[in-house]
């Protein structure tokens, strides 16, 4: 049973949402479809932290071009820097709509916040997407300085898809000896096919903001073949071994379908000797991190928190050197 009501603020975005189809069910909607009607619902908000300065630029990636969106702090730098994924399930989303996050984090971190525009599936599908990421944190810790990047303190994170994609760039980083990142934030990660198994998806996989019904729509465009299923680069909870890995803060909301799978990829980092904070939020939905800032209060104390331990995690990295 849940621990706390769900909070009037959540309730208000699931009655809005609904009312207006701006949920994020796809029913017959195209992938293509979809990605419209959830760019049209969710736009920017336009209240934000200030940052020293706002671009965006093209890097070569494995699959051409691929765009970042850098926010810089004031000062000269070097600064820290996280590397951000957007979630969307891996098939909509976009730079946008985590606009107020990526201010927030880069003025209360004092980081460089690169937001990285990974391809989309089905048209791209896996490892398209994780490719990618890799690709954005290893330019960023090889090429970073162009951006005044400390190529010492970077950090990795994302809000659902977009935590999948900031973990498992870390795997990808072990295993081929690429750049170690100093924390991984993880809000909301998905770390495994939808499964009514997980006591979260029975209780909250319907009229709760994000539904199975879309967590399945998701895991059939992304993956190639059911096989994928089965990688550790996709559904990191199948992974053998998660040793070796950044620390993690791993944040998770109560009413979240992906709850269960979050708190429990946090229970295997700490089994494999890797620290982790483990934060539920009571009370809040999926989106609380970096979707629904202006909506959520609960939002801007995420936001502080994990601009906190990525202060803890990059001083504790400068007083290495």
């Amino acid at each position: 049973m849940p621990s706390e009501p769900l909070h009037p603020e959540a309730r208000a975005v699931i009655d809005a949402s609904a009312a207006a189809g701006q949920d994020l069910t796809p029913g017959s909607l195209t992938a293509a479809e979809m990605r419209a009607r959830f760019a049209a619902a969710w736009q920017p908000g336009e209240r934000g932290d200030p940052v020293g300065a706002r671009f965006e630029r093209g890097i070569s990636g494995p699959g051409g071009d691929l765009r970042l969106r850098v926010y810089q702090p004031e000062g000269t730098g070097p600064f820290p820097a996280l590397v951000w994924f957007h979630g969307g399930g891996w098939v909509i989303g976009s730079l946008d709509e985590n606009e107020v996050t990526c201010r927030a984090i880069c003025h209360q971190a004092g980081a460089v916040v690169v937001s990285v525009d990974y391809r989309l599936a089905p048209e791209h599908p896996f490892p398209a997407a994780i490719e990618d990421a890799y690709a954005a944190l290893c330019w960023v810790a090889g090429d970073g300085a162009e951006i005044a990047v400390d190529p010492a303190r970077i950090a990795v994170g994302g809000e659902s898809a977009g935590g999948n994609l900031a973990t498992v760039a870390t795997m990808m980083a072990r295993d081929r000896h690429g750049p170690a990142a100093v924390l991984q934030l993880l809000a909301s990660p998905v770390t495994a096919p939808p499964s009514d198994d997980r006591p979260s998806y029975r209780d909250f996989g319907e009229g709760y903001f994000l539904s199975k019904a879309s967590m399945d729509w998701f895991f059939e465009q992304y993956p190639r073949d059911p096989e994928d299923l089965r990688n550790p680069y996709l559904a990191p909870l199948s992974a053998d071994d998660l040793a070796g890995l950044p620390p993690a803060l791993v944040l998770t909301a109560e009413y979240d379908p992906l709850r269960d799978e979050g708190e429990q990829y946090a229970h295997r980092l700490l089994a494999a000797g890797v620290p982790c904070e483990l934060v539920r939020y009571p009370g809040q939905i999926h989106g609380f991190f970096a979707l629904l800032p202006d909506q959520l209060s609960v939002s801007s104390v995420a936001h502080a928190r994990a601009a906190a331990a990525l202060r803890r995690a990059f001083t504790a990295e400068k007083g290495k050197s």
